[in-house]
């Protein structure tokens, strides 16, 4: 059975109250990661920005559409023009001027035709700029509310590890001053059972939270003052109090 002074068993509790600090820093460190209220903002964001896409999309879509509509009323505009220096300068047959004549007012009826869908078109454009703008604000507005969380958990990050850090240093610090044998068997023991050391307290083991029971605590009687013994339920060193069994 290992050994170590009543004293040095009893300084194992400032160790293990470090310890147990680093624990609580990293599981809050874990629970500010695990932001919630982030991962509900990243879910709006990817479907705001799925919603900015597909807006994008059709507003270039319809330009696209809009210039093959210009082009179309240029093309129409042009021939009429030609069209028309020809009728004015009189050349051709009689017939053939007729013939152009009437080409004249079919183009001018086409030309009609496609000015409607153009402006329908630029209707159509004007409306999908409007929502494409709309998408693009509402996902910046996201934008800016997750930077401005993700800002907060990281300056809490960055609190929390500060305060770790300068525990693991006075852990690191006051861990040196056991004797290397009395220290192992912490480190073994917490590494097992996630605690290294707890207090026996009026029967009661701290590290499980629960009363020995007759058979357990009459061991522990019989186990001298520098004795190591273990919690039965947790697995930790019972640091015994001087009312460890009243």
């Amino acid at each position: 059975m290992a050994k170590a002074s009543s004293e040095e068993q009893l300084r194992l509790l400032d160790l293990q109250a470090l310890d147990s600090t680093v624990r609580k820093l990293r599981n809050r460190a874990r629970t500010v990661s695990d932001n919630s209220e982030i991962a509900a903002l990243a879910l709006q964001r990817a479907a705001a920005q799925s919603r900015l896409v597909a807006a994008s999309t059709e507003a270039a879509d319809i330009t696209r559409e809009l210039t093959r509509a210009e082009a179309d009323v240029a093309a129409v505009a042009s021939r009429v023009e030609r069209n028309q220096k020809h009728l004015d300068s009189g050349h051709g047959t009689s017939k053939e001027l007729t013939a152009l004549q009437s080409e004249m007012e079919s183009l001018k009826r086409r030309r009609s035709d496609l000015e409607d869908v153009e402006l329908e078109v630029m209707e159509r454009l004007e409306t999908a700029k409007a929502a494409e703008e709309q998408s693009r604000e509402a996902a910046a507005a996201l934008d800016a509310e997750m930077a401005a969380l993700e800002e907060k958990r990281d300056a809490e990050l960055a609190e929390i590890e500060t305060e770790r850090q300068a525990v693991v240093a006075s852990r690191e610090e006051l861990a040196a001053t056991f004797e290397p044998g009395l220290l192992a068997v912490y480190e073994k023991t917490l590494a097992k059972h996630g605690i290294g050391a707890a207090r026996l307290f009026h029967g009661t083991s701290e590290g499980s939270g629960m009363q020995l029971s007759p058979g357990d605590l009459a061991d522990i009687r019989k186990a001298a003052e520098d004795d190591i013994v273990f919690c039965p339920d947790s697995g930790a060193i019972l640091v015994r109090s001087d009312e460890w069994s009243s």
